[in-house]
């Protein structure tokens, strides 16, 4: 089961459930994957709404590393998702959402990225 209020997600990929988490320790991997210098520098990428199939890889593979399993960015880009394209985008966006979101009064995770 996964806990919402640490940022944790679940996701379908090739037909089973994982738990997907941007620890700290992930959130370091991207900022080095993708050259940024910070974390808020990171939350701007992703702010701008554009994301390419390898962004999504690594999102998704420091999101399962960070979740507990060790898997390889190269297995992360053989797997499949629910929906196709469209369900990689949804994986990514509910995971940025509900580690840089915030959860209201209902649970639901607010998946803005504007500064609060």
């Amino acid at each position: 089961m996964v806990n919402g209020k640490r940022g944790e997600i679940e996701a379908q990929l090739d037909g089973s459930s994982f738990r997907l988490c941007l620890t700290l320790g992930a959130l370091a991997e991207l900022e080095h994957s993708f050259g940024e210098a910070d974390m808020v520098a990171l939350t701007k990428r992703f702010e701008c709404g554009r994301l390419s199939a390898q962004d999504a890889i690594k999102i998704i593979g420091a999101g399962l590393r960070g979740g507990g399993l060790e898997i390889s960015d190269a297995e992360v880009s053989q797997m499949q998702a629910e929906d196709g394209a469209v369900g990689f985008v949804s994986i990514v966006s509910r995971l940025i959402g509900a580690t840089f979101g915030s959860n209201d009064d209902d649970g639901v995770v607010d998946a803005s990225l504007e500064k609060r």
